[in-house]
């Protein structure tokens, strides 16, 4: 069997930038065993499976696997997924679109998704959550938190930023730290690590500080994923969709739009830039949208046995 595929690099505007996608078209209907032996092979983040849609509303069914696990909502995926689909309208009808609405059917449920259009192709894409932020609050202490991630415990948590588990439907423990210099230096131990959070319900780790390095961005972000099978992410916008509900809900403000751009992937030499807006109403956060932009790469076709 042969199954074509392509690659995109997705939060960048440059090829090997941000987050790389496998993304393999209509491909939805091959055994689970199978996508997840093909994710594995691809050794990206996240590889996608595309069919067609199983609702009246939806544009592709869409299934997320990182190499070791399928998961029900992934970011980086939608994103790439949603300019992919937009690339692949006709050329007359794409050329004259400013945006397009898609609807992708993740196993999180429908993800709505407005794509961009620019010189009549698919730039930048932004979707909304298919479920607010569930917020639990972290059961470790700064010390055993801070010395998971290599750091000083007074790194950790600072004034009015605690730590959290926030998911939108993947969770994430979220570790706030002082400074650019923390993120940067952080470190995840293994061991700690399994022993406080490999079983847990927010096994993810994501280290943010409300400052930025870039003149582009307000937040640093970096993101450890072991349990999945990725030790460190470029990209990852559904944890950034966490991060826009915990800032949100830090914020508390009754009524209004907010917004932030993280950065990450800077260790790793592949910087990214992710879009996050919250809105608030009646003191409490109604929507939350995460967007970027992505290049196609690479296409190609892989052999599977039978």
């Amino acid at each position: 069997m042969r199954l074509p595929f392509h690659t995109l690099d997705v939060f960048t505007t440059e090829a090997f930038g941000g987050n790389p996608l496998g993304v393999f078209p209509d491909a939805a209907h091959l055994p689970t065993e199978l996508m997840q032996r093909i994710a594995g092979e691809m050794n990206l983040s996240e590889t996608v499976f595309l069919g067609p849609p199983e609702t009246p509303s939806g544009t592709a069914r869409v299934r997320i696997f990182t190499p070791r696990v399928e998961v029900p909502f992934a970011g980086h995926p939608t994103v790439g997924t949603a300019i992919f689909l937009a690339g692949c309208l006709p050329t007359p009808n794409a050329a004259a679109l400013g945006n397009v609405r898609l609807v992708l059917e993740e196993n999180v449920g429908p993800v709505p998704v407005e794509v961009r259009f620019e010189g009549g192709r698919p730039v930048f894409a932004r979707f909304t959550t298919a479920q607010l932020s569930e917020h639990r609050p972290s059961p470790h202490s700064r010390a055993d938190l801070a010395a998971m991630v290599g750091l000083d415990v007074s790194e950790v948590c600072p004034d009015g930023l605690p730590a959290e588990m926030v998911s939108c439907g993947l969770p994430y423990h979220i570790i706030p730290v002082s400074s650019v210099d923390a993120v940067h230096r952080a470190t995840l131990d293994f061991g700690i690590w399994r022993r406080l959070l490999a079983r847990t319900w927010a096994h993810h780790v994501y280290v943010v500080c409300v400052d930025a390095e870039g003149d582009q961005a307000d937040v640093r972000v970096r993101m450890f994923a072991p349990g999945s099978g990725v030790s460190e992410d470029p990209a990852t916008g559904s944890a950034a969709a966490a991060l826009g509900g915990y800032l949100a809900a830090l914020d508390g403000r009754e009524q209004g739009q907010l917004s932030w751009v993280a950065e990450q992937g800077i260790e790793m030499g592949r910087p990214s830039l992710l879009y996050v807006e919250a809105d608030r109403e009646g003191g409490r956060t109604t929507a939350i949208r995460v967007g970027g932009h992505a290049v196609m790469v690479s296409e190609g076709t892989m052999v599977v046995p039978d």
